[in-house]
């Protein structure tokens, strides 16, 4: 017999090379921004990219901007320089916004692949002049800030120009509109790019407060051992927005909140709370426990589902007048596997509600039997909490009964939080698109989905999408329809709260 030492674990098997989430130098790149006169690309593409370019996180990088408006390059460089001082998290000072903007190139699509594929081989040349790195191994990397609809013809212009070898893409949500959808795009796609080149993203998990799930859970043998359906009662993840439309009457009108935010969204943020622990903590790992949960997931079925329209939608500007298309919705999913058997995950979002928050909520079971006598305030305010804020001041409180002082046993609800802005490192926090820019250049699917996960999660929906429940309408400024409270009965919604989240001193 030998040691235990010389059966190692399966995964990773002996002599492979699982990716490394450490931070090794990267080779040059190319980024390809499509869309990049955009919304997405203005708020966070361009300010991201020229922080991890004037940044010693990123390599060397060149940016090569396409869109369908005919602009100078000088153009171009004054609307990056507006985004970047609008909406910059990291502000450059003037020899640094210099420097980015000789790494800024714009072509118009209307001068086809031919004209995109001679600016990737000039950044390419460039790079290799002033760093010495083989034009060859320079890669592109196509980030495709474009409508769902484009994505097919964006592939295509890639393909044409030459542009495959050596490249990766990054696609925006939804992917696809149901399990068929889905299942053709991805084919599509993969007709060209394999899935290694592929990084669907979901910024909500680019987000410290997100990754922070992994870490709370697996590294804390305090929470560890609770974290399943014996001490846990039910779990909340709630996104409200109070923002509307913001000018996208279009694309929300043919998506609507399901598609538009919880299947890209929230369902990924589901995942990282319920899944096993990953036998290594490394992408194709991590992947297939979110995949697990995916697959674990009950079918969402039309009477655990409340949909919301908000008072006004149909006078907006590019809407049907008798649109059915949900601004907001609640729904009640099942997970049917060993830990999460019985124990109800409630999600929640929504356009013109009362506030913006992104909040993790788990509650825990409630003691069995209280020794305190009635009056003591014990159970009156509801089981206690671990809540995750995925603000990008992000945040973690613990709620739990305590005694309040003076005489008699009087309690009440106490609370401990902490804040990443509380930290020495708070600088280092980077904004939830410039992590995962740098994470597909490292080629760290981690936080990305998976064609697998897509489909299984467009799978689960089948039932709603083919049977939707009508919408209710909900007042502007409120937390939706009525209809919600007989949804998550006898619990109640964690927003809005009770009490307020601790400031962090500045």
């Amino acid at each position: 017999m030998g040691t235990p030492a010389d059966f190692p674990i399966a995964y990773p098997a002996p002599g492979s090379r699982p990716h490394r989430l450490d931070l090794d130098p990267l080779e040059p790149f190319v980024i390809v921004l499509f869309g990049a006169t955009g919304d997405l690309a203005k708020r966070k593409l361009l300010p991201g990219l020229a922080h991890l370019a004037e940044s010693a996180l990123a390599p060397d990088i060149r940016v090569v901007g396409t869109s369908l408006e005919d602009l100078t390059q000088d153009e171009f460089r004054d609307i990056a320089k507006e985004s970047v001082e609008k909406y910059g998290m990291h502000k450059l000072d003037a020899a640094q916004w210099e420097d980015f903007a000789t790494k800024l190139e714009y072509v118009p699509q209307s001068a086809g692949p031919d004209a995109l594929r001679d600016a990737c081989q000039r950044a390419r040349q460039e790079i290799s002049a002033q760093s010495g790195v083989p034009a060859e191994r320079v890669q592109v990397l196509h980030y495709l800030s474009v409508p769902p609809k484009a994505a097919k013809s964006v592939i295509t212009m890639l393909r044409d120009a030459g542009l495959v070898e050596h490249s990766r893409v990054v696609m925006e949500k939804p992917f696809g509109t149901d399990l068929a959808t889905a299942i053709e795009l991805n084919n599509f796609v993969h007709d060209t790019f394999t899935e290694s080149q592929i990084f669907r993203i979901d910024h909500f998990l680019g987000k410290e407060a997100a990754q922070n799930i992994l870490a709370f859970r697996f590294a804390n043998g305090l929470f560890e051992p609770i974290w399943n359906r014996q001490f846990i009662d039910h779990i909340q993840i709630d996104i409200p927005e109070s923002l509307g439309l913001d000018q996208r009457a279009n694309f929300y009108e043919s998506t609507g909140a399901y598609k538009d935010m919880v299947v890209t969204h929230l369902f990924q943020v589901m995942a990282f709370v319920a899944m096993e622990p990953p036998t290594a903590l490394e992408p194709q790992a991590i992947s297939e426990e979110k995949n697990k949960v995916f697959r674990s997931m009950r079918p969402v079925l039309p009477s655990n589902v409340v949909r919301g329209q908000y008072v006004g939608y149909r006078d907006e500007v590019g809407v049907a007048p008798d649109s059915e298309t949900e601004t907001f919705i609640a729904l009640k999913v099942g997970i049917d596997n060993w830990r999460w058997a019985g124990v109800p995950f409630y999600l929640r979002t929504g356009k013109r509600l009362a506030e913006g928050q992104r909040i993790i909520s788990i509650a825990f079971r409630e003691a069995p039997k209280s020794m305190f006598p009635p009056g003591s305030g014990v159970g009156s305010e509801g089981p206690d909490h671990l809540t995750f804020d995925l603000a990008d001041s992000s945040k973690v409180s613990l709620s739990f009964y305590g005694k309040r002082p003076g005489p008699g046993m009087r309690l009440e609800k106490l609370s401990m939080q902490f804040s990443t802005q509380e930290t020495e490192r708070a600088r280092d926090v980077l904004e939830a698109y410039e992590r995962l820019i740098l994470d597909a250049m490292r080629g760290d699917h981690t936080l990305f989905t998976t064609a697998e996960g897509i489909e299984s999660l467009w799978e689960r929906s089948a039932p709603l999408l083919a049977d939707p429940p009508p919408v209710k309408s909900y007042p502007q400024g409120s937390w939706g329809p009525n209809a919600i409270h007989q949804l998550i009965a006898p619990h109640a919604w964690r927003l809005p709260f009770e009490r307020g989240w601790r400031q962090s001193k500045s």
